[in-house]
């Protein structure tokens, strides 16, 4: 059993749900990502997602592409991205899912990017750009590497396609909760919701599921919790955070526990009811 299902066991086994925190690996400097990581964990964060900054990040928004811009400027590898959540797995023991476009693995080889997430103690990848269709390899060599692999859902994906996707997530899947790119949004809307309730019969006793793209308060997680979701998953609400605050580190980590502490308050079923 991986370490990212036994998470979720637990906190089901406690009327809880995850919450999953996303930072982009070395933004804005490399060696802050691990202070970053810390006060995530120290507010409530179940499992850390480390981005690889990408040149080309499609899936992203502003929020997350600029943070992929200050990175790369601070000189950020793929290679110190694994590092960086192999010291995170050390100093706090929560599993780490390292979230990479797919041209960096193509560039490192699947079993070279595999035996170093696996060396450095990553969990689990995602891979916004890699269709289940084209994956087969992918999965192989990361099941034999012991790696999850997370793929995504949409609102637009059938559920025909939805049971094909969920055959070849571990961990868990990744339901995205609008069209477009990641951002932080005023509201959710009613067809996340709808989402939310079209997964859960397709997915219960299977695999867990967490949603994420635009989740970003508190009344978000609340809503998408109650709709049958197993975990909320939040980048843009904690990357503006480190943006707003990159040149006062002490401020920024303290406003980075504080607002996963929010977040993590409304994923408890005793809270809801």
């Amino acid at each position: 059993m991986s370490e990212i299902t036994k998470v979720f066991q637990e906190l089901r086994s406690q009327g809880d749900s995850a919450l999953i925190g996303y930072v982009t690996g070395g933004d804005p400097k490399p060696e802050l990502t691990l202070g970053i990581a810390e006060a995530l964990v120290k507010g409530g964060v179940d499992i850390l997602e480390l981005g690889i900054p990408f040149s080309d990040p499609i899936a992203d928004g502003p929020t997350i592409q600029a943070a992929s811009v200050r990175a790369l400027q601070a000189g950020v590898t793929p290679k110190m991205v694994l590092g960086i959540a192999g010291e995170v797995k050390r100093n706090h023991h929560v599993p780490v899912v390292i979230l990479t476009y797919f041209n960096p693995i193509f560039h490192m080889g699947l079993q070279n990017f595999f035996r170093l997430t696996k060396s450095f103690g990553a969990d689990g990848v995602i891979v916004p750009d890699l269709p289940v269709e084209e994956a087969e390899k992918y999965c192989e060599v990361a099941k034999s590497s012991g790696v999850d692999t997370i793929f995504l859902v949409a609102p637009s994906t059938s559920n025909e396609r939805l049971r094909k996707i969920v055959r070849y997530t571990s961990g868990f899947l990744y339901a995205v909760s609008h069209f477009g790119v990641t951002g932080a949004r005023e509201r959710i809307d009613d067809s996340t919701i709808n989402l939310v309730k079209r997964i859960v019969p397709l997915t219960r006793g299977v695999i867990p599921f967490a949603v994420g793209f635009g989740v970003s308060k508190p009344e978000h997680v609340k809503s998408i919790i109650e709709a049958g979701a197993d975990g909320v998953i939040v980048g843009s609400a904690f990357v503006n955070v480190i943006q707003k605050y990159r040149s006062d580190f002490s401020t920024m980590t303290k406003q980075l526990e504080k607002t996963a502490r929010k977040l993590k308050n409304m994923t408890s079923h005793k809270v809801l009811k």
